[in-house]
């Protein structure tokens, strides 16, 4: 069972900014991938359901983020259909991220109140998930879209909260784009947590690069 209420989920995602994307089958270094993230000050992770026995591995690091890592929020990303999902969230997933728009996602999630953030395209798409009941809508792969098209969205649409994943950079330049478009949080995967990261292990490197980009957001946002 989910810890986190969806609306807290949310007001921490849009609090952070940031949410950091990883998978990696060793729950070892998983763990110390999570506390280093943990370290920078990142209270938010999504683990991408992307390898055989990702749910194991994501049942072991929610009880370590439980026991060990006060007030850190675990998710899930990558799921695709609502069994999935139903699985996660018994194992405690506090939030579920999705690379495409599913109703019965949103049902299964909805049903737990647990939030949902499917990945849309267009704004019909959006403005369904909205009504039902998505509070961040993923905008994926972003860019191909761009900042310009969260712009365009925010205009007739205001209200909605939007994260761009995939195509976001750990940069000055790359954040003030997307969050001065109007960006609530951005996802970051492999520019965040990379290959060179992890082989060579460098969790005090991953640490002060989570640091930074909080501080650069920080900064944007004044």
């Amino acid at each position: 069972m989910a810890k986190y209420s969806r609306i807290e989920v949310a007001q921490t995602m849009k609090d952070n900014g940031m949410v950091p994307l990883f998978f990696h089958s060793d729950i070892e270094l998983s763990k110390k991938v999570l506390k280093a993230c943990y370290d920078g000050g990142s209270r938010l992770m999504e683990f991408t359901s992307r390898g055989d026995f990702a749910h194991e591995v994501f049942g072991a690091l929610n009880k370590y983020a439980l026991a060990e890592l006060p007030g850190m929020i675990l998710g899930v990303g990558s799921v695709t259909d609502a069994a999935s999902a139903s699985l996660y969230m018994s194992l405690g997933a506090n939030f579920i991220v999705t690379p495409v728009f599913r109703e019965d996602i949103a049902i299964a999630c909805n049903r737990r109140k647990v939030l949902w953030s499917p990945g849309c395209g267009t704004l019909s798409e959006i403005a369904r998930a909205e009504e039902l009941g998505c509070e961040i809508v993923k905008l994926f792969p972003a860019d191909t879209y761009g900042p310009e098209f969260i712009k365009a969205i925010k205009g007739p649409c205001p209200w909605t909260n939007i994260m761009p994943t995939g195509g976001v950079y750990p940069t000055v330049e790359s954040l003030s784009s997307w969050l001065n478009a109007g960006a609530t949080c951005v996802g970051l995967g492999s520019q965040l947590i990379s290959k060179d990261i992890l082989d060579k292990k460098d969790f005090d490197g991953l640490t002060a690069k989570v640091s930074q980009v909080l501080d650069i957001i920080k900064n944007i946002r004044k």
